[in-house]
């Protein structure tokens, strides 16, 4: 997910992912706070999928082994509050189990292979920090000083480990964009990779060829090399057609990328790892978030215009089963054992950028 490869755009780049913090809102539905209730509702959808109201802007989430708990981040985007939480909850009852307080807004959201420590982008600040999950205290906060050609500052926002060289590599939205590689252990910046496109939107590591790919809002994919953090190739596999290229799972033994388009070609492009080749455009629709299980030979999807998340035949590119999730699904995670979907859902933006309802998280039991 990739541990969370979740990414829209354009309902708020110029605000949430530039790092100018919102009006306060004139909306009427959102005066004030409101109170969140002790217990919060939950359903057993139509499809059978478990969900949950959690909070006003839930963004990605992580399982940490350690804990054996889900981890979901929010933004708590709702007027005159302050900072945001990161949701400790039971994977199989997505009851809430704890609460980690920060003082600044959260968005994307990594962990290290044993879920001891959270790695947390806050895109309004301009930040990542470390966390602690014994202590649940940051240990750590970098803030990224680096500027956009326009001097605006960067939106960091996606967030990723890699575990083979205990790197964390975070993606800054700005034009052109830029990506940050940053020592886990230490929690510095090693060093930064410019010129990465207009937006770095979706980040996955291939370790098995020492690559680094990252989507940008130009349409390209980059293949960057993570021994000496360059750039070796940008392919682009719409070619001229306008794209702007999200999120990227992996089958490293069929060779093939996937890469979601969301707004502008509205599918799934399969590229060949080896020649950066299109292979196919999946016949499903505008996509947003995407992973997929080599067990199942599965692709899943969050279609976040259509409120639905699906289940595709990796190979026949056919959708086995279809989940209404609305308004708007936003990640997917897969349990370790890869029985179970997570995902995260978001409600629209008031004018002001706000959320504007409850987000939820859901639970599908995979067949």
């Amino acid at each position: 997910m990739s541990a969370l490869h979740t990414f829209v755009i354009p309902a708020f780049i110029a605000a949430i992912l530039t790092g100018h913090a919102p009006a306060h809102a004139q909306d009427p539905g959102l005066q004030s706070p409101e109170v969140r209730p002790a217990v919060q509702p939950y359903e057993i959808t139509t499809e059978g999928a478990l969900r949950r109201e959690l909070a006003r802007g839930v963004y990605q989430a992580v399982y940490s082994n350690t804990k054996k708990s889900l981890y979901i981040a929010s933004a708590e985007l709702a007027p005159d509050v302050n900072g945001g939480l990161i949701y400790r909850l039971d994977p199989s009852t997505l009851a809430t189990t704890g609460l980690i307080h920060t003082d600044e807004k959260n968005f994307g959201l990594a962990t290290d292979p044993d879920g001891d420590t959270l790695f947390v982008t806050h895109s309004l600040a301009g930040a990542a920090s470390k966390i602690d999950l014994a202590s649940g205290k940051v240990v750590g906060r970098i803030e990224f000083e680096e500027r956009s050609a326009d001097g605006s500052a960067y939106g960091p926002r996606e967030i990723l480990h890699d575990a083979a060289t205990d790197t964390v590599y975070v993606g800054g939205v700005g034009d052109p964009g830029r990506i940050w590689v940053i020592d886990a252990r230490d929690w510095v910046v090693r060093t930064s990779i410019p010129d990465a496109g207009k937006w770095v939107t979706g980040l996955l590591s291939d370790p098995r060829r020492n690559r680094l790919y990252a989507a940008n809002g130009d349409g390209e994919v980059l293949v960057i090399d993570t021994r000496s953090h360059t750039i070796q190739q940008r392919w682009k596999p719409a070619g001229q057609e306008p794209a702007l290229l999200l999120n990227l799972a992996l089958d490293e033994s069929g060779d093939r990328l996937f890469v979601t388009d969301h707004s502008k070609l509205k599918t799934v492009l399969a590229v060949d790892t080896r020649t950066g080749k299109l292979i196919n455009r999946l016949p499903v629709g505008e996509s947003l978030d995407i992973l997929y299980q080599p067990g199942r030979n599965a692709l899943y999807l969050s279609h976040r215009d259509r409120g639905m998340v699906s289940i595709v035949d990796a190979t026949s590119f056919q959708v086995r089963k279809q989940y209404r999730l609305p308004p708007n699904p936003n990640s997917l995670l897969l349990s370790p054992e890869g029985d179970a979907l997570f995902v995260t859902i978001k409600t629209p933006f008031t004018p002001d950028h706000f959320a504007s309802g409850f987000g939820s998280i859901a639970r599908i039991d995979l067949p």
